[in-house]
């Protein structure tokens, strides 16, 4: 919404908010993010980044039209619901809300590891997921590699990964994810 320079509210939303039945009402599945959109209901982060650039910046460098960088996108896109969230997200959990027994922070890490190796590789000569210009692909993963420290996964050994993160973070109207309170891996 930020990079789209479109105005937005955000409401909070912790648990007992999510098991309301006014917001199980929006998203029965009680998970955020929810977007409200002149009465479209949208729900999953994916989804939500494919609708606004669907809708609000059409034919633009973040969901681009040409098939070969279309497919990388929902590549990059998939990769943010399974490796992203199972790795670094899930490291992040356990690190920060104690989910023994919901996460396994072994093989968070394991997964974590092996992502940052493959993008690691994949941002060696490019500054972007894809393409040239920053896409949703970049947005949907940012977040939780950039925290990946907050789930004590470092960086260190990823140097175009934190090349790729600052990238993002210069971008225009960029709005980073609050840090966490914890303290973290370097």
């Amino acid at each position: 919404l930020s990079m789209l320079e479109l105005p937005y509210q955000t409401v909070e939303a912790p648990a007992t908010v999510r098991q309301s039945e006014a917001f199980l009402n929006l998203n029965p599945l009680g998970q955020i993010p929810v977007l409200v959109d002149n009465g479209l209901v949208l729900a999953d982060s994916n989804a939500i980044l494919v609708y606004l650039a669907k809708r609000y910046a059409p034919g633009s460098h973040w969901l681009p039209e040409e098939a070969v960088h279309a497919a990388s996108v929902q590549r990059w896109l998939s990769i943010a619901a399974g490796e992203v969230r199972y790795g670094p997200a899930s490291a992040r959990m356990s690190t920060l809300w104690s989910m023994a027994g919901e996460v396994d922070p072994a093989l968070a890490a394991r997964i974590a590891h092996r992502l940052l190796q493959m993008m690691n590789a994949h941002l060696a000569d490019r500054s972007f997921l894809v393409g040239t210009q920053a896409t949703i692909a970049d947005l949907a993963c940012y977040s939780y590699i950039a925290h990946a420290p907050e789930g004590r996964i470092s960086l260190d050994a990823y140097p175009s990964v934190r090349a790729w993160i600052a990238n993002v973070e210069a971008l225009p109207r960029f709005a980073p994810m609050p840090p966490s309170t914890i303290p973290s891996a370097s």
